[in-house]
């Protein structure tokens, strides 16, 4: 009779080892208008090259990172972003601001294309992740150059926060979003005051 018990025991074991929850994979999204946009954008105004986009090695992961006080953070194994954080932020903030521009001169730097630009963005990402308190931020330090003269034209550290239902890491994403597109708003202002 002990006998039995002890495989049924070791395979009840294993059984409940195998079943592990299935992982969630996500993207960020650009502005809602941008998304919506029917017209295709021309050549002209603006040109624009954005890089490097650079975030702290916590960040630059597959898995999620949440914060949960000042020096502790989650990362959760089963809520992974979709590719390279760093690549997605990137590639958002290229729609973001093409679109707040009204310009289809905007490239990810280094770029395929020889195109001269007018003006480079650098970004780094200093925190990019949702809090304990229903909150995410984004805190970035960003600088538009001017590349012929390798020189700062503007230079800025920005933070944004925005509310999320905790329970629901789609309203997260969305959330995080959100602070991209106000981050994307306030460089194309900048640019937009530039000379």
């Amino acid at each position: 009779m002990v006998m039995i018990k002890l495989p049924l025991a070791g395979l009840a074991l294993l059984t409940g080892c195998a079943s592990s929850p299935e992982s969630s994979f996500y993207i960020l999204s650009p502005l809602p208008e941008a998304k919506a946009r029917q017209e295709t954008l021309v050549e002209g105004g603006v040109s624009l090259g954005i890089g490097p986009v650079t975030l702290p090695d916590y960040l630059d992961r597959p898995q999620r990172v949440s914060g949960l006080g000042t020096q502790r953070i989650e990362v959760d194994e089963y809520q992974r972003w979709g590719g390279s954080l760093r690549a997605d932020i990137a590639n958002t903030l290229c729609e973001n601001l093409a679109h707040l521009l009204g310009t289809s001169r905007v490239v990810m730097l280094p770029a395929e294309v020889k195109l001269p630009v007018q003006y480079r963005l650098v970004v780094d990402v200093l925190r990019f992740e949702a809090e304990s308190d229903g909150q995410v931020l984004l805190k970035a330090r960003w600088a538009l150059i001017d590349p012929s003269a390798e020189v700062a034209l503007a230079m800025r550290e920005s933070s944004f926060r925005q509310p999320f239902a905790k329970a629901d890491p789609d309203a997260q994403v969305a959330a995080l979003s959100t602070a991209l597109g106000d981050l994307s708003r306030e460089v194309a202002e900048a640019i937009r005051r530039l000379p």
